[in-house]
Parts: structure tokens; sequence; C-alpha cells
């Protein structure tokens, strides 16, 4: 008596396992494309071409003297101590925002040469001190 498909049998859930991990991984880097935004600096900024379409995270510290707010619009500048950028964000602005604090501001970089922001999130000190009574 001959035997077929032994081997094919046993094989069946290994490669079953196999598809089935491959199709979870590429959902999982699809997926992920689209949600995830890294940080840039003015610096690295400064060489990208302007796509309102791509969107992005511009981090630095706020320039001393350069927030101005204007109804609904905050401006100001964001530097790496080597370049700055412009930023206009219009949006919720955290309450502990100020010049010479590290921010990092997400939106994308408009053609007239200015960063877009609609969100704006603060970098801080892991250091707690309580206030002084």
């Amino acid at each position: 008596m001959i035997r077929r498909g032994g081997a094919g049998r046993r094989r069946l859930p290994l490669l079953l396992v196999v598809a089935g991990a491959a199709v979870f991984c590429v959902l999982a880097v699809s997926g992920m494309g689209q949600g995830l935004v890294y940080y840039r600096t003015p610096t690295e900024l400064a060489g990208r071409a302007a796509d309102p379409a791509h969107r992005l995270r511009v981090a630095g510290l706020v320039l001393p003297g350069s927030v101005r707010e204007d109804g609904g619009t905050l401006r100001f500048q964001l530097t790496d101590g080597v370049t700055r950028v412009d930023v206009v964000h219009r949006g919720e602005r955290a309450p502990l925002f100020r010049a010479g604090q590290g921010a990092v501001a997400e939106g994308s970089l408009g053609a007239d040469g200015l960063f877009h922001s609609d969100r704006l999130m603060l970098k801080h000190s892991d250091e707690y001190r309580a206030q002084a009574p």
C-alpha cells in the first residue's frame, strides 16, 4: 500500500501559521505607516520642500521674544540653536506654554515657508519641585 500526503499533512499547520504571521505583519506595518509621525529639528526642516499634505513634528526651544498671539492664532519661532523656524499655531494652547521652553509642534510645512501647526506639545523636565509656601 502506498501512502501519499503524510508529509504534506504535517506541513499544512506550519504553512498556515507562517501565512497568518505574514498577513499580520503586513497589516500591522501598513497601519502604522500612516499613524507614525517623527519629529525633526528646525535644521532638518530647513532642507525640506514644502508639502502641506505631509504631517510631521518639529521640536525645539521657543525663542524668547518671538511669541505673539493674534486672536486664535499663536505665532512663535522654534530653534535648535542653529536654525529657526516660524510656527503658526491654530488650536488649543497649552496653559504652560512660554518662551525658552521646549516644545513640539505637529502640522505641515506650507508653501509660504511657515510651519502650520494644529497640535502643540510641551517638553518638560521629569523633575518635580513643590512650590515654596
